[in-house]
């Protein structure tokens, strides 16, 4: 077992490095950031069920865990992989997300 990260939550990762860069003024602290998401992952790859179900909010076989003030969205394929979908804001409106 093991993870892949989508196109999207590629996005969001560089999008929170590049916030916290920027409001930190510290490209260290951001890149420590990104590197506990990263470990998450690794976790999520190991212990694929260990995140929430979240079926009604994000769609069939949706699960979230929570990094921080983040939220991992990500689902479980047949093979047992983990496919991390979204990394966002807790504070953001998640639902709509995935309404898009």
């Amino acid at each position: 077992m093991g993870h892949h990260v989508s196109p999207q939550a590629e996005a969001d990762l560089d999008d929170i490095w590049f916030y916290v860069a920027k409001e930190s003024g510290s490209i260290e602290l951001a890149t420590k950031m990104v590197d506990s998401f990263s470990d998450q992952f690794l976790l999520l790859g190991r212990y694929p069920h260990l995140g929430r179900p979240r079926d009604d909010d994000f769609g069939p076989g949706s699960r979230s865990i929570v990094v921080s003030e983040y939220v991992v969205v990500y689902c479980v394929e047949q093979n047992g992989d983990v496919l991390i979908l979204r990394v966002v804001h807790g504070r953001r409106d998640l639902e709509s997300l995935f309404g898009e």
